[in-house]
Formats: C-alpha cells, sequence, structure tokens
C-alpha cells in the first residue's frame, strides 16, 4: 500500500477510461485515458485542490504507468503531468509514443 505525504494510505483503481485514487474512502483526482491501437493516450490528469502537495498526482501516475506496462499498451503523454512523469523516470522510455502535436 501507498501512503501520501501526510501518511494517508492511498488507493488506485483502474477504471475503463480513467485511474482514480482515493484516500480515507474518497476519490480525490483522476487520470483519464483513451486506448487506441495498442497506445494509452492519457489526456488528463486532476487532484482535489484541497489534497494538491500530498503527492497523489505523483502516486496515480507511477501506478496508471504501471498497470499501463502491465497490460502491454504503449504510453502517450498528452497530459503535461503524465509527460513530466515520463521524463524524469528512464524505466518508461522505452514504452512511450510522442503526443501527436
Amino acid at each position: 500500500m501507498t501512503t501520501d505525504k501526510t501518511g494517508a494510505p492511498t488507493t488506485v483503481t483502474a477504471e475503463a477510461d480513467r485511474f482514480t485514487i482515493g484516500v480515507e474512502g474518497q476519490t480525490v483526482g483522476f487520470a483519464a485515458f483513451t486506448d487506441r491501437d495498442g497506445q494509452r493516450v492519457f489526456t488528463h490528469t486532476e487532484v482535489d485542490g484541497e489534497f494538491e502537495g500530498r503527492g497523489l498526482a505523483t502516486i496515480l501516475v507511477g501506478e496508471a504507468l504501471e498497470q499501463t506496462r502491465s497490460a502491454g499498451k504503449r504510453i502517450v503523454p498528452v497530459c503535461a503531468l503524465v509527460a513530466n512523469y515520463v521524463k524524469k523516470h528512464d524505466e518508461y522510455a522505452d514504452i512511450v509514443d510522442p503526443a501527436e502535436g
């Protein structure tokens, strides 16, 4: 189990078109995506304002990318937050495709 910067346990859940992150039983953020031709296109990531600064977006994106790799899909980081994450984490470089302008 992963905890945020306050020590609160977090839960990341895969849904049909997004991954959500929950803290203390409350869904507080999501990373939206679209699957196409073996790619998972991440379009938007958001965490509720009152939960910012706790590292939740980083936890959410990290878990979403791990599950994407496990599913055998390639990552297309349209979302700026996902793009920044993959730039800092070389372990995903082999499965990242450029976002088309």
